[in-house]
């Protein structure tokens, strides 16, 4: 992060404007050849990062201030002074810190550890919940160039909460030394230290440095928009939106007499996308509804109105202040929504849905009908919408024929795809992220706005949902679930945390954050290469690889360990330059991130929530969504043990037809060897869900491939199958 800051600290209006925020510190004799800490306020690159020296104060904030960090020459570091620009409109530092401490000299790396290094939390600035809880750090880097030592907080840090970076003198330098410091000579004039000490008992080590910092707001905009949700009015689901050559007609169609659904999608800014090829190539799956024979009855779909609090342009939700800010609505869109109804008589409140959310590059005519007819045979109804940025653009459609002689007819494929780019194409998830000069937002926002159409969905449904027209409720309001694959459990997890009206939930292979999935997953590290070559200047550390077309021979070394790796002394030129950009990345998309979301589902729920039974199913060597991630989000919420696992290693090693990425498991019912797998696991979410969040059981029962809980720890390692 320090590195964001070049030069501009040291003009001596900043300079002097930072030396008042900074924490007091007594002048004391240091021996010529101690190594000690910096904490020069002049410069961020001689101090220790995060610090409240480089906010203002903000009282529409809960936190009471707002991030201002100072630029660059924004001549010759453009893209730093755009991060800038996002990051001053946050009210506070990331909860899942990179911090970084400077030295005077070299240090033993060894001696860095959660012991010598932590963090005292002071508080949340409006409860003060917390204060006294001691947090360790991880994955730790020592770069011996620079002489900075960074480390991660070893757990999610609470949301607008005040924490204190304690250094001690149990870090050595190379000749076993004690280090030095601000504090080395006298500490108790500080009341934050004073705090931190009276809430801190048995200490080792004498404190030599500490800097306080506070969290950012996660959860307020989500929170609020809730509630507007909630308040406002809602129109009925409209089902009338069929076209036939005679005029409109219910997009409500039997599968007994639904001869296929052919899909003809957006592809291209210049209008609908006819299906260039023969069947089946354009026709959605109807035979997946089969798995289970008979037991969707129809699959319907409808039309419904949901606020848009991003910009259209930007792919932005313009930020207020947390505390007092009220989120806007900037316009509306139509939305449509898909749904699978079972067979059978229904029950008397109507169907018990699970709302089901579709993966990165997928839409809601892919996942969502892997999983209906399991879930349709439990006697669960599957209602689904696209992401924000997918199914391709706004005019495509779907043309329903008849097996028995009925006209064919049209509707509305929902696509929500745009040309972002201007090059005449829509790409399979384009328009879910901003871009140019808003780029570090990333995909925070598409999913938030994918979180906030979910919840005007629930509310469709709490309002009542009538999918045949007879006059009677055909979903239940009461029994509202939610499951989703990849991308699905991402923004699930985020839906999960924020929205009371759900009764369970089951993430399936989810991941945060999507800046650690784009670095680690072998399938979407060209991303961040392209992040990082795209930068003025460029971050790329490697020379391109030979043979290979743009993008494709972009290749970097960040050079970062994985949790619970030993120290690493960082040698790679450019690599720290690298790490700063992806921990400023994380920051400014923490509000996207399910990891900041998961503590609320079970283990601290928002206020006016109650904690939500969840299964968490992922797969062991996930190689699109590697297994740290899960990890993380798990972690966070304390949901061990609501895990399952399944073991892919297992399944692969008795038939390598499987496959080696287990990413699709939940939904892989073509692979003849892998369709078992697929089918257990969904049965496991529809028994969970038809017995309201308290049945799990274990998809095959005393055999090896699933584990029901995790058995042992939560992986952090990768765990590819070579």
């Amino acid at each position: 992060m320090s590195d964001l800051l070049p030069g501009a600290l040291r003009r001596p209006a900043v300079a002097i404007a930072v030396a008042a925020l900074c924490l007091a510190a007594a002048p004391g004799a240091f021996a010529t050849d101690s190594v000690r800490v910096l904490n020069d306020p002049s410069s961020a690159l001689s101090s220790i990062f995060p610090s409240n020296r480089y906010t203002v104060p903000d009282f529409t904030q809960k936190t009471l201030r707002r991030v201002a960090l100072p630029k660059p020459d924004c001549s010759v570091q453009p893209s730093y002074c755009a991060d800038i620009d996002v990051l001053n409109t946050l009210d506070g530092f990331s909860t899942q810190p990179r911090i970084s401490v400077p030295f005077s000299g070299d240090i033993d790396p060894a001696t860095v550890t959660s012991d010598t290094v932590f963090l005292v939390n002071l508080g949340d600035t409006l409860s003060g919940r917390g204060f006294g809880d001691r947090v360790g750090i991880n994955q730790v880097v020592w770069n011996p160039a620079a002489k900075r030592l960074a480390f991660q907080s070893d757990e999610l840090l609470q949301q607008h909460s005040r924490y204190l970076i304690i250094v001690t003198d149990g870090v050595r330098d190379t000749n076993g030394r004690r280090v030095q410091g601000e504090f080395s000579h006298g500490f108790h004039h500080d009341h934050h230290v004073r705090s931190a000490m009276a809430a801190v008992r048995g200490l080792r080590h004498r404190i030599v440095a500490a800097s306080l910092f506070t969290t950012q707001s996660i959860t307020a905009d989500l929170q609020k928009i809730n509630r507007q949700i909630k308040s406002a009015p809602v129109s009925p689901i409209n089902f009338q939106i069929g076209q036939t050559a005679t005029g409109p007609v219910r997009a409500v169609f039997p599968l007994s007499s639904l001869a296929g659904l052919r899909f003809d999608r957006q592809t291209s800014a210049a209008g609908p996308t006819p299906c260039p090829s023969p069947p089946p190539a354009c026709f959605l799956p109807t035979p997946a509804l089969n798995v289970v024979a008979g037991a969707v009855a129809a699959v319907a779909y409808g039309q419904f109105a949901s606020p848009s609090y991003w910009n259209p342009a930007t792919r932005v939700i313009p930020p207020t202040g947390s505390l007092s800010g009220v989120p806007a609505v900037q316009g509306s869109e139509t939305l449509t929504v898909q749904m699978f109804v079972p067979a059978g008589p229904k029950p008397a409140g109507g169907w018990p849905v699970a709302l089901f959310g579709h993966g990165f590059t997928d839409s809601m005519y892919g996942a969502p009908w892997a999983v209906a007819s399991v879930f349709a045979s439990r006697g669960i109804a599957t209602v689904s919408i696209n992401v924000a940025g997918h199914g391709g653009g706004a005019a495509g459609t779907l043309l329903a024929l008849s097996s028995t002689g009925g006209a064919p007819v049209v509707v509305p494929a929902g696509g929500r795809g745009i040309d972002q780019d201007g090059n005449g194409a829509i790409d399979s998830t384009e328009g879910v992220g901003a871009v140019g000069a808003l780029s570090l937002v990333s995909s925070r926002d598409g999913l938030r706005q994918t979180v906030i159409d979910l919840m005007q969905l629930a509310r469709q449904i709490e309002a009542g949902v009538d999918i045949d027209g007879d006059g009677s409720v055909d979903l239940d309001a009461d029994r509202i679930y939610y499951s989703g694959q990849s991308f699905g459990g991402i923004y699930g997890t985020i839906f999960l945390g924020t929205e009371p009206s759900l009764k369970a939930g089951v993430p399936n292979v989810p991941g945060g954050s999507i800046t650690e999935i784009a670095r680690l997953s072998p399938n979407f590290r060209i991303l961040t290469a392209v992040a990082l070559a795209t930068r003025t200047p460029t971050l790329i550390n490697l020379p391109p690889l030979p043979g290979l077309p743009v993008p494709l021979n972009l290749v970097f070394n960040e050079n970062m360990p994985l949790r619970g790796e030993p120290p690493r002394v960082d040698t790679v030129p450019g690599a720290e330059a690298i790490q700063q950009y992806i921990d400023v990345a994380q920051w400014a998309t923490q509000a996207g991130n399910p990891v900041s979301y998961a503590p609320h589902i079970r283990k601290q729920p928002l206020r006016g929530h109650a904690a939500k039974p969840v299964i968490f199913q992922f797969a062991k060597g996930d190689v699109t969504v590697p297994n740290p991630t899960t990890s993380a989000i798990i972690r966070a919420g304390e949901l061990a043990d609501r895990v399952t696992y399944f073991r892919n290693d297992l399944a692969y090693g008795l038939n390598p037809a499987v496959g080696k990425n287990p990413h699709v498991f939940l939904t892989n019912i073509g692979n003849a060897a892998a369709a078992a797998y697929a089918v257990g696991a969904q049965t496991q979410i529809a028994l969970f869900f038809a017995s309201g969040g308290t049945t799990v059981i274990d998809p095959d029962a005393a055999g090896p491939f699933f584990e029901v809980p995790l058995a042992g720890a939560l992986p952090e390692t990768l765990n590819f199958i070579p």
